[in-house]
């Protein structure tokens, strides 16, 4: 295709990009994330509470809503010019080596309760403090005749901070480990470990408690490691044909504040500092019935567990819980026009408190876009009638709602994907470098012990580890009463003579009616699994609902009494459902931080409560077994896994049946060829 002028469509391309209304009209909804003002109160409120004289050690570690309770919000959605439920925040901070929690009225100016929580486990931490811990080792003597006895060069060193985890001990301080590279010539430190140095920070005392140089090991060398364009050299690999998606009427959906609509879906979208992206009360338009209907209440990631494989000295701690520890939100990295998102892509930005309770801006941290993927909604050619030849097809259109976020070494690209038929579809991509272990080996036929990983490179381990994503979804089917139903396929023997076939499979259904009887190893049994309302039926009797399709399924192959583990039992399966209750919302608990398990989905699920016709919330867990591989050096391929989440009964009939399908685009001195 041959273009007269590329101006008219960078116009366009500006248009879309930027297009959100500045004279919107838009009320602040009772979910909305806290804004810039409302973080900057919290602030002043929380510090207002403790001795002026002195809050040089008041950290903050989590601001977010404090969410209403869902009735209150129902309620208010049901009524918009009602008084919206109040505005209330949530702060965790650190003062004089304690834990404070606040809970603060944002429209009185007040605080509403304030605790000191004194059980196991520490809050997110902190980037400020992260930063001071790793320049520690530069001006620690010891370290540095450590570097020199390596020949390595002091100043292409770089440290990073990682968590400790516990293993059953008794500890009473705030500590972290650190892990130092040596950069040299490139800027892929991750594949450049210094290996046998332990050093052990305190971040209350901010300084180095523990010291220990046990071997030295080859660095890896760093030829090849460089992942910048401008670093490659020939041969250099294929060019991606440019492309663009043209939309001349503009984008297809709104967004109004924190309200998104699209096609035949209406739903909230805010930013959280410790899972990024939340979707709330979605709603999809029935045709049929001439009205929007509940689908998920709220929607997020809950918890992200990645231990690794390596039980040695330097490796065994780094069994690592990325949303509750680093925090998700507070991790993102600002998207990038036409290499994130397509060029018809709108971007959100968004806040959190930083370490010194000051709102932090993360510009572009939301691209929402149409997926135009040349992929098919629904076909049907007709070669059955006589003489005549019928097809119809309908293209494929989708919105996404996109968040990277990027913890040390490795990105994770979060897609939430609305589609007309109904469907959402949940999508996590893994991209980065690995994580890897430095080793005197230059051949895999040199090794004749366990090294923990897949020999990758000269002197480089590519060590074996998990990704397990628990994401938690207060499902409301057509209204909050739900139950969980297992449509279980059981094979049958034919035992009479009315038929040759010998077998068929038929559906079992079971709805459960506790939490014990919801939890669900996927890959054991054949069954679909389906929430329902059991109180609504279609026409044909059917109970409303929506099922839920797995992606590639993996779950933890840890012993249950391995300390990661009871840390992490929400990884002991892939699917939960429990009641209600909007402060179980993060799966590894609120301190996750050398916790000891003691506040995590698994517990609170053992009061096997009632969950059957009730207001429940749906827990589903993407997890991924890595065994490194060399294509994953030295820049990982994404690697992707999901669920969607599909209608089921949920309908009268098929909701993209009338689709109408787009416009032909003809462009003035536009020629192809077919």
């Amino acid at each position: 295709m041959a273009m007269a002028s590329t101006s008219k469509l960078f116009f366009i391309f500006v248009l879309f990009i930027f297009r959100i209304d500045p004279n919107s009209s838009y009320e602040q909804h009772p979910l909305d994330p806290l804004s810039p003002e409302e973080l900057d109160l919290t602030r002043t409120i929380v510090k207002d509470s403790f001795p002026s004289s002195n809050t040089t050690t008041l950290t903050f570690h989590y601001v977010g809503l404090d969410e209403p309770d869902k009735s209150f919000v129902r309620s208010w959605l049901a009524k918009p010019t009602k008084t919206p439920p109040p505005r209330r925040a949530l702060a965790i901070t650190r003062f004089n080596k304690q834990t404070h929690e606040f809970i603060i009225d944002l429209a009185n100016r007040s605080i509403i309760s304030k605790n000191v929580y004194a059980g196991y486990g520490y809050p997110t931490l902190g980037s400020d403090e992260q930063t001071e811990a790793i320049q520690l080792p530069l001006k620690y003597e010891p370290f540095i005749e450590s570097i020199r006895n390596r020949g390595l060069n002091l100043s292409a060193i770089v440290c990073s901070a990682f968590t400790v985890g516990w293993f059953g001990e008794i500890r009473n301080r705030r500590v972290i480990k650190l892990q130092c590279f040596h950069m040299n010539n490139t800027v892929n430190l991750y594949l450049l470990p210094v290996e046998g140095i332990k050093i052990v920070v305190d971040l209350d005392e901010m300084k180095i408690i523990e010291y220990i140089d046990r071997e030295k090991v080859p660095v890896p060398k760093s030829e090849g490691t460089d992942y910048r364009l401008s670093k490659q050299k020939p041969p250099l690999g294929p060019r991606i044909n440019q492309a663009a998606t043209i939309q001349p009427d503009g984008p297809g959906f709104q967004i109004d504040g924190h309200i998104i609509r699209w096609m035949n879906w209406v739903f909230h979208l805010s930013f959280d500092s410790r899972v990024g992206p939340v979707i709330s009360v979605a709603t999809i338009y029935d045709p049929e019935k001439q009205k929007h209907r509940s689908v998920l209440y709220r929607g997020h990631i809950s918890e992200l567990f990645v231990p690794y494989q390596d039980p040695t000295e330097e490796y065994y701690f780094k069994t690592f819980f990325d949303s509750g520890e680093f925090g998700f939100g507070q991790n993102t990295a600002s998207l990038v026009p036409l290499v994130d998102c397509p060029n018809n892509a709108v971007f959100m930005d968004g806040y959190y408190a930083g370490p010194n309770g000051q709102p932090v801006k993360v510009p572009n941290v939301f691209c929402i876009f149409e997926r135009h993927a040349g992929d098919i909604m629904w076909r049907h050619t007709e070669l059955g009638i006589p003489d005549e030849l019928i097809t119809e097809t309908r293209p494929e259109v989708s919105l996404v709602v996109r968040m990277v976020t990027v913890i040390s070494n490795y990105d994770h690209i979060l897609d939430w994907e609305f589609k007309p038929s109904g469907s959402i579809n949940i999508q996590v991509g893994l991209s980065g470098i690995l994580e890897v272990k430095a080793t005197k080996y230059t051949h895999s036929d040199q090794i004749k012990e366990e090294v923990y990983g897949t020999f990758i490179t000269d002197n480089t381990i590519g060590l074996h580890h998990d990704h397990f994503l628990s994401y938690r979804l207060d499902v409301d089917i057509d209204g909050v009463e739900n139950s969980f139903i297992k449509h279980n396929l059981v094979a049958k023997t034919v035992t009479d003579n009315t038929t040759p076939r010998k077998s068929y499979w038929t559906v079992v259904s079971e709805t459960a009616k506790t939490e014990s009887e919801a939890k669900i190893r996927l890959g054991l049994e054949p069954a679909e699994l389906v929430i329902a309302n059991p109180n609504k039926k279609t026409k044909s009797g059917n109970s409303y609902g929506y099922r839920l399709i797995p992606g590639a399924t993996a779950r933890s192959l840890l012993l249950e009494d391995d300390y990661p583990q009871i840390r992490g039992a929400f990884t002991k399966y892939n699917v939960w459902v429990t009641p209600y209750n909007k402060s179980e919302k993060w799966a590894g608990g609120r301190y996750v931080d050398q916790s000891h398990g003691q506040d995590t989905l698994a517990v609170w699920s053992r009061r096997n409560r009632e969950i059957d016709n009730k207001d429940i919330v749906l827990w589903y867990m993407i997890g991924i077994h890595h065994v490194p591989c060399q294509e994953d050096f030295p820049l990982m391929p994404t690697l992707s896994s999901g669920f969607e989440l599909r209608p089921f009964n949920f309908f009268e009939r098929s909701p993209v049946l009338k689709v109408i399908p787009p416009k032909p685009i003809t462009w003035a001195n536009c020629s192809a060829s077919l």
